[in-house]
């Protein structure tokens, strides 16, 4: 039996079942729904060839060509299909809910599967996504120099019951130009919003989120303008740590890193370090000397996000004398309480 139903049930079912994406390959890629399988009814090459068979031929030469390609690995896809799913049921979606999907479910269902497609397919979901980055929202903004140790302070805040999410890594960047070292491959920027709308779903809309300050881009990721305005009208405590801390704090860091990631990272900003830094800051790597490496780039990034910090309307400073998680996570929560954020 195939039973359509909307994003919002789909997803409820998700939590369960498997998911099956009957999109092509470089779809997938692009971004899909967390919990998917790629489950692709054509190749890459064979969707082009439907594409074009459609729009050269017409409807039902299309058809043909498709249904040409999909018989012959129609046993191929129950035999996966029961890997996924040994209870025998599942969930199918392609890009709007259409003949690729509809092919799927007409299969898996011939075959004795229970179907639950997705009426709208992924554009649905994109949809529903989009909805809630303009959702207004409580949110209070964590901000602060380069080493603050803004991100280190998120999950000792839900410890003590605050909601928080953390940018950086469903981004997989840390938003500079060492941002990527130590981190897996960047998604695309339609699968962070996939990402970031799935987490912001679970949350409750009522109470206060904490966010870490971001620009508009997290390395070769670029936020959702409607949140990135309001994180911009929000609240922002900035954490004001002392530069030696945050130095060290960096140094440590980077210690462990090859030096070719590092000197790959300081290149990338070399115009706007100027030449002569530059070629310090390369000497100290070179010389295993972190901290003034370190040093060398926050005079950089410093004046850049002291830059980005006069376009606030709304900053708290609060003064830490080290750069100890927990120990700064109760005295931001009490800041926070001090000015009515919670």
């Amino acid at each position: 039996m195939v039973n359509t139903i909307t994003i919002e049930e789909f997803l409820q079912k998700a939590k369960r079942l498997p998911v099956l994406d009957a999109r092509a390959p470089k779809e997938y890629a692009v971004g899909h729904i967390p919990q998917a399988h790629s489950f692709p009814i054509f190749s890459d090459e064979e969707r082009a060839r439907v594409g074009t068979a459609y729009k050269q031929q017409g409807h039902d030469p299309a058809v043909l060509i498709g249904l040409d390609l999909f018989g012959p690995k129609m046993s191929g896809f129950v035999r996966e299909a029961e890997k996924l799913a040994p209870q025998k049921e599942l969930l199918v979606h392609c890009w709007r809910g259409g003949m690729r999907s509809g092919a799927m479910a007409w299969l898996l269902d011939f075959s004795g599967f229970k179907v639950h497609l997705l009426q709208g397919g992924y554009k649905a979901y994109r949809h529903l996504m989009q909805g809630q980055f303009e959702k207004p929202r409580k949110l209070i903004i964590l901000g602060g120099l380069t080493g603050s140790g803004k991100t280190d302070l998120l999950p000792y805040l839900q410890q003590h019951g605050q909601q928080t999410l953390d940018l950086e890594g469903l981004a997989s960047h840390k938003g500079s130009s060492f941002g990527s070292i130590g981190m897996a491959p960047q998604p695309s920027t339609e699968h962070f919003e996939n990402l970031l709308g799935m987490e912001l779903l679970k949350l409750d809309e009522q109470k206060s989120l904490w966010l870490e300050d971001e620009s508009i881009s997290i390395g070769k990721v670029h936020m959702p303008k409607p949140l990135f305005d309001q994180m911009q009208e929000a609240p922002t405590i900035v954490l004001e740590v002392p530069k030696q801390l945050r130095i060290q704090k960096l140094a440590e860091e980077y210690c462990r890193t090859e030096k070719s990631l590092l000197e790959a990272a300081v290149l990338r900003i070399k115009k706007r370090l100027g030449g002569l830094a530059t070629k310090e800051a390369l000497e100290a790597i070179e010389a295993g000397d972190m901290e003034k490496m370190v040093d060398i780039a926050l005079t950089y990034y410093d004046k850049a996000y002291t830059y980005d910090l006069a376009k606030k309307q709304h900053e708290l400073p609060l003064q830490l004398e080290s750069i100890n998680p927990e120990e700064n996570a109760l005295r931001v929560i009490e800041f926070a309480k001090q000015h009515k954020l919670i």
